[in-house]
């Protein structure tokens, strides 16, 4: 029997304003993966590197400018805004199964969770940033169980990116490929 929904927030609950900030911190178009130091992400997401040591490893020379921070949190806090759909679906599965975030984020899942009242559509915020550990290795998902209390069996990880569903999957977890709110909807029988 399903009890526990846990969900991807970037991509899947939230639009990922990411690539829009580094431009407006860069001064100049953003493509994924454009990273100065591509270990830098990783660790900063796992809480191994503080923000500034992030962004001092990521853009050290934003094309012969200063990397501009505050534009770049500018856009992102700006950028951020539930998808269609997620957050009603969200209150609609109150009640009947325990709804959980299950994110690879750094220490900014903090801000999203005030500023988006997380805690009101939500009995948890687990992101790599507090488990240590990042999608899809297994140990994420194994920490992320230990914390909610949930047996991999009775939960529905989903996540716009295939090889999180597969590691959630390599667990015993059930897994959904997001494709929108109402493909979630269906796939939990629950109305708009």
């Amino acid at each position: 029997m399903l009890r526990a929904l846990c969900l991807d927030l970037m991509g899947t609950v939230l639009y990922d304003p990411y690539l829009e900030a580094i431009a407006a911190g860069t001064g100049r178009p953003a493509t994924p993966g454009g990273l100065a130091d591509p270990s830098s992400w990783p660790d900063f997401e796992m809480a191994r590197i503080d923000e500034a040591e992030f962004l001092r490893r990521c853009w050290p020379d934003a094309g012969g400018r200063p990397f501009d921070a505050a534009a770049f949190h500018a856009a992102r806090r700006d950028g951020y805004r539930f998808l269609p759909g997620m957050r009603e679906l969200l209150h609609a599965v109150g009640g009947r199964l325990d709804r959980y975030i299950a994110s690879n984020y750094p220490v900014w899942i903090e801000e999203v969770c005030l500023a988006f009242a997380l805690d009101e559509c939500c009995e948890g915020v687990w992101a790599s940033h507090h488990l240590g550990v990042r999608k899809p290795d297994p140990e994420f998902y194994l920490r992320l169980l230990a914390r909610i209390g949930h047996r991999a069996e009775s939960c529905l990880f989903v996540d716009d990116r295939a090889s999180n569903c597969a590691g959630a999957e390599a667990v015993g977890m059930r897994a959904h490929l997001f494709d929108g709110a109402e493909g979630l909807a269906r796939r939990l029988r629950v109305g708009p």
